[in-house]
């Protein structure tokens, strides 16, 4: 058996990583958590969005605990993507609060199971697996998602971090800011223009 202090260590970052995705909603207008910010649409309460059915399944149906509320953007005639973004209909509270349900049952799972508890991931080609395991994933995708989450409020507003108090960077003003960003642009054009003259 794995030891539990790491089943402890593995929930306690799932659990920071959720709370600064959903910490990236805060303060921005209806608009701003809605619009995409890239070519395929990516959107911060999309990734809220998301992050709630990966939730919902890996904590859910693969250990025979599936969550008990039906969550359409997955079925098998939901439109593409369709947990990656909000329409005009849903609420960002509905979205927000449906992530924090989802919460609440994949803690359940993870307080109930040991980390070598098996389960079986359905849309998965060897879909025998762990809690550890999934544990392992979905932190991974939590925070791949959270890092995107990052760049997209930055570029709504410049706000950066894990939270209201924490930015994990640099404490400078922004003229700071901007003269490191004219730097790294000048390498980025120094290293190109090398490149391109080098035999």
């Amino acid at each position: 058996m794995i030891d539990a202090d790491a089943k402890k260590t593995l929930h306690t970052y799932l659990r920071s990583a959720r709370g600064a995705l959903v910490w990236k909603l805060d303060g921005l207008s209806e608009y701003d958590v809605r619009r995409p910010l890239t070519p395929t649409g990516t959107n911060l309460l999309g990734l809220v969005k998301h992050l709630a059915i990966v939730e919902a399944g890996y904590f859910g149906e693969t250990f025979g605990r599936p969550f008990p509320e039906h969550l359409p953007w997955w079925d098998d005639d939901a439109e593409p993507n369709a947990d990656a973004w909000a329409t005009e209909d849903e609420t960002r509270a509905d979205i927000v609060d449906c992530y924090q349900r989802v919460w609440d049952h994949a803690d359940a799972t993870i307080d109930a199971l040991a980390l070598d508890a098996p389960g079986r991931v359905p849309w998965w080609r060897d879909g025998d697996i762990t809690l550890h395991r999934i544990l392992v994933h979905v932190l991974a995708e939590t925070n791949r998602h959270a890092g995107h989450a990052d760049i997209v409020r930055e570029q709504l507003d410049g706000a950066t971090g894990l939270n209201a108090t924490n930015t994990n960077m640099p404490d400078q003003d922004p003229a700071w800011w901007q003269n490191l960003h004219t730097r790294i642009e000048q390498a980025a054009k120094t290293a190109q223009s090398r490149s391109t003259t080098t035999p």
